[in-house]
């Protein structure tokens, strides 16, 4: 991501007071579902799952935690909790050893409201990746809804 570069080099934006590198080791939680935090985070090296929590209710009340999909080197996660202040809604764990970068969000808005230029970029990029991430989400619902209906056959009443 652009701005992520620009970002970190700005003489404003300091490592160590606005953020730092972070290691992890493969099978290593970054984020655990339900946690508070602002913190943004870039992938470095390596790449990372998120995980959803799903309870399934049988004799075994089980609970399952598939996974939504996968983020890279260059991409961003918990972007989500950045715009509105609610606990994490998944789990990320790494699927091999991981460098980021964790940038404290209260400390990023912030600076995005004082340097404007810098967070215009900053919005169009993370706009443009959720929609993306929107529509790899649509997808996945409107095909777990069509197996559903093939399941319970009840395409077969639909005409």
């Amino acid at each position: 991501m652009f701005f992520v570069e620009e970002l970190i080099t700005h003489p404003l934006f300091k490592e160590g007071e606005c953020w730092e590198n972070a290691s992890f080791e493969k099978d290593e939680k970054i984020v655990e579902e339900g946690e508070s935090s602002r913190d943004l985070f870039v992938v470095i090296k390596g790449s990372v799952r998120v995980l959803g929590s799903i309870e399934v209710t049988s004799k075994s009340n089980c609970q399952i935690r598939p996974g939504v999909f996968d983020i890279s080197a260059g991409e961003i996660f918990g972007e989500l909790s950045l715009f509105d202040q609610q606990p994490r809604s998944a789990t990320i764990v790494c699927l091999e050893d991981c460098e980021v970068i964790v940038i404290d969000g209260d400390k990023l808005m912030l600076f995005l409201e004082e340097n404007s230029d810098i967070g215009y970029k900053f919005m169009c990029e993370v706009t443009e990746l959720l929609v993306k991430r929107l529509r790899v989400s649509n997808d996945k619902v409107f095909s777990l809804f069509a197996w559903g209906l093939k399941t319970h056959k009840i395409d077969e009443h639909l005409s």
